[in-house]
């Protein structure tokens, strides 16, 4: 027996359709129970064998008593997982009255901010946007800014869907470089907005802010803002939630690889699933996601990358390595300091607080991560962010939060080039 700690959490019944689906869903946030570390841990283990059954969509999966646990239930589910966290007096409140109402809103506000960039031949900052359509902004960025910034392709996805990234640098061969990246998980919509927002801030701020004219004088920045680009378009076309690539998988009707769990890094632990249903599948072997592979080719060809910045959703996190092994990384105290310093920054715009510190202590084991294996690869700087919020929307983030977002997290992203800048090895 234990006793329950305090939870908050969203459960709503609701519609969700989408072209090709159609779901009852409920979205359940709970706190596991406190107690003994043993009991927290038996609790966790038990708690995800047991939804493991239920086609549960983890957006917080169970990790440790200190975080709620965010999922979303299918309707045929919703019942069983009920009666299991009442009978347990594991409760749950309402944070999202009504999932199909948030999607229906914000697929609303895309058309609108499309006839809108139609009538004035802008491209608006504070909407959300498909990839044909941030694609074809880079187009245009890249026009406006030629002798900054350019557009070069990595790879192709599964689908031959062209991987660009997008260069800033003022010239010279093999300069250092920062790598940035957003939207590899594809239902994170808020980090491919803040990544347009990001790019055309950096560019705009070339020779109008000091620092960030420092920065670009030192150091090249490289740029992947649809980084799963067949997952990215299914979000749009098909699964608003769906995570993972579209490759398919040997033996299995399940789709799809997490393409944060498949990189040589601690690949194939605890930290991620051997399950091709499951949304942290770590795929069949390291790098088989040409997604993924396209990235580390270019990581290593170029030979020269000091800091790696991966952006994801949500929790209003800062992490650095390690996440699939609690040994600290050797540049830990300089990680962790560093880290200080940027969610300080962040929060000085308008009050949104962060936790950091390792992605393993913060929040979870996860193996085959990006920043693991870029670590592991000789880039000392490599840091994951977790956007806002932390449950209220979750990966349905209203865009009217889109701006503050981008605009918080600038000042964080800015420090830490400073200190690239001011610290290459």
């Amino acid at each position: 027996s234990y006793a329950c700690c305090g939870l908050r959490g969203s459960a709503a019944q609701t519609a969700f359709s989408t072209e090709n689906a159609v779901w009852v869903a409920e979205q359940l946030s709970l706190f596991v129970p406190s107690g003994t570390h043993f009991q927290i841990k038996l609790t966790l283990i038990f708690l995800s064998f047991f939804l493991s059954f239920f086609q549960i969509d983890f957006w917080l999966g169970p990790a440790k008593s200190s975080l709620p646990v965010d999922m979303r239930v299918p309707f045929h589910s919703l019942q069983a997982v009920k009666i299991f966290l009442e009978s347990n007096s594991i409760p749950y409140t309402i944070m999202i009255d009504d999932l199909q109402e948030l999607l229906d809103e914000e697929k609303e506000a895309m058309m609108q901010s499309r006839k809108l960039e139609r009538s004035t031949s802008t491209f608006r900052f504070s909407s959300y946007h498909t990839i044909d359509e941030i694609y074809g902004w880079m187009d245009t960025f890249v026009a406006e800014h030629p002798d900054l910034v350019s557009k070069i392709q990595i790879g192709q996805s599964y689908e031959n869907q062209p991987i660009y990234v997008l260069k800033f640098s003022t010239g010279g061969a093999n300069h250092p470089a920062i790598w940035i990246d957003t939207g590899i998980h594809s239902r994170e919509w808020i980090t491919q907005a803040t990544g347009v927002w990001t790019a055309n801030k950096i560019a705009s701020e070339y020779g109008n802010d000091a620092s960030v004219t420092a920065i670009l004088d030192t150091v090249d920045i490289f740029f992947e803002i649809v980084t799963n680009p067949d997952g990215f378009a299914y979000t749009h076309s098909t699964n608003r939630m769906w995570r993972k690539t579209r490759s398919p998988n040997a033996g299995s009707s399940c789709i799809g690889v997490d393409p944060n769990r498949n990189w040589d890094a601690g690949f194939g632990g605890r930290g991620a699933s051997s399950n091709p249903c499951a949304e942290t599948y770590h795929g069949p072997f390291p790098h088989s996601e040409s997604e993924v592979k396209s990235i580390v080719d270019f990581i290593l060809s170029h030979g020269n990358m000091k800091a790696a910045l991966s952006i994801h959703s949500y929790s209003q996190m800062l992490m650095y390595p390690f996440g699939y092994k609690t040994e600290p990384a050797p540049d830990h105290q300089e990680l962790d300091d560093l880290a200080r310093e940027a969610v300080t920054a962040l929060a000085a715009l308008h009050g949104t607080k962060y936790t950091y510190g390792s992605t393993i202590d913060t929040i979870y084991q996860a193996d085959g991560t990006t920043i693991d294996w870029t670590y592991l690869n000789g880039v000392k700087y490599s840091y994951t962010f977790e956007l806002r919020d932390t449950g209220r929307y979750g990966f349905l983030l209203p865009e009217s939060q889109i701006i503050p977002t981008a605009e918080e997290t600038w000042p964080a992203l800015v420090k830490i080039m400073e200190h690239v800048r001011d610290h290459l090895y």
